[in-house]
Parts: C-alpha cells; structure tokens; sequence
C-alpha cells in the first residue's frame, strides 16, 4: 500500500493549499525544526476587510538562525486582539455564527502558549477537523535527522516509510529530484492553480488569505473549493 508524507513548515492559520496539501497525504511532518523566517508565513497570515486585504501578525522573539519551534511570543494579548479582528471583519460572512465560536474557543486555548509552533499546530488541527482531514500530523523532532536540504527530506521519508512525497509547487527550484529516485520514492507537486471563487465578502477576491475567510464564508461547503485529489 502507498504511503503518501509532506513535509513544511508550520504556517499561521494557513491558506487553502497548505490544506490541500495536508489532504493529499497519508502522514505530513510539521519541519519547525528550519530556521524561523521573518516577514514570512510561520506567525502571520491574512485576511478580507472593507478595507481590503489586512495582516493578522503573531508578534515573536526571534534571532538569526533561530529554529521555529524555539520561536516565542512576544505579547501575551495577540489572541485577543486577533479574535477582535476576526470577529468584526467576518461577522456578516454567511458561516460565522456556526463556525465563529469555534475558533473563539481556540484562540482562548493558546493564549496563554508560549511557542509559536505549538501555537501553529493546534490551529491545523482545528481546521483539519472542519475540513474532515484524517491526515495524521508529526514533527520532525519525531525522526531522526540527517544534513543536506534534499537529503534530511529524503531520510525523513524513509523513516516515515513513505513511497511517495508530496511538496508545493515552489520546492522545484532547489530540490533534487534525482535523491528521491535513487532512493525509490516517487516525488509528485501539488497544483495550486485554477481554484473557485466562493462567496466572499469584501470585493475583489482574494485567493491567498487565510483558511478562515473560506470556512466563515461557506462553512461545511469548504471542502469542495479544495482540490488535494490533483496532484502531478
């Protein structure tokens, strides 16, 4: 039988094709282990607004070469500044009093959660359960790992007892395709192009804003704007 395994970072309640991507495997390995990016995805993602697209930032203590998982908070009021946010800018979305509460209770649970990758991985959890995505979620630190770019994602799949690895679309400019194949594991990229619209509030749309926007937006009809069955 295939065994399917991704390997990313942890992203801030990431957008729909972090999902699609989560979907398309059998086991997806959270790599906080890499060093924490700035002004990337790890602790922000966005939002639709009246005013247009706006930022949710997780505000961090960070120093260069710093791993993502030793990455802490800085302000201990995020959270509920975050919800306020959320609250008043998807208040009307067609879901938000289904859904809403939900999320509320999460944003309760870790505001009070020093690590950001902690932070990170109970949100996927959340939304994987909306989504009904039975993926099972690790972490790197759960292996054993080997140097070289390619070569830890190579050993970590053989670990993991995986046939075939998935990965984003942009993971082609720098990884090695020939390691996979030497060690006979299928390498396959998921097609992030070419989604629906949905009904969303706040013209125009938006394709790359937060997993939110969409479960607030079209609730238990989410899953059908995802498409983690294409992959190539």
């Amino acid at each position: 039988m295939t065994k399917r395994v991704a390997i990313l970072q942890s992203n801030y309640v990431p957008w729909k094709g972090y999902f699609d991507l989560i979907g398309s495997v059998d086991e997806f390995i959270l790599y906080d282990t890499a060093q924490f990016t700035k002004n990337d995805w790890r602790n922000r993602n966005r939002i639709k607004t009246p005013r247009g697209v706006s930022w949710l930032t997780i505000p961090v203590r960070h120093h260069f070469g710093q791993s993502i998982e030793d990455t802490t908070v800085s302000d201990p009021l995020w959270a509920t500044r975050h919800w306020d946010q959320l609250r008043q800018n998807y208040r009307d979305a067609h879901h938000f009093r289904e859904f809403g509460p939900l999320f509320e209770k999460v944003y309760k649970e870790v505001c009070d959660c020093r690590y950001l990758s902690a932070i990170n991985r109970r949100f996927i959890c959340a939304v994987n359960e909306v989504l009904g995505v039975k993926t099972v979620i690790s972490t790197a630190r759960d292996y054993r790992l080997v140097e070289g770019q390619t070569e830890r994602l190579v050993d970590l799949c053989r670990q993991a007892a995986a046939d075939v690895y998935v990965s984003g679309p942009a993971a082609k400019a720098y990884l090695r395709e020939d390691l996979f194949s030497s060690a006979g594991i299928e390498l396959r990229y998921v097609d992030y192009s070419g989604y629906p619209e949905y009904r969303q509030l706040h013209p125009p749309f938006a394709h790359d804003v937060s997993i939110l926007d969409l479960i607030f937006n079209e609730g238990a009809d989410a899953p059908k704007y995802l498409k983690c069955e294409r992959l190539h």
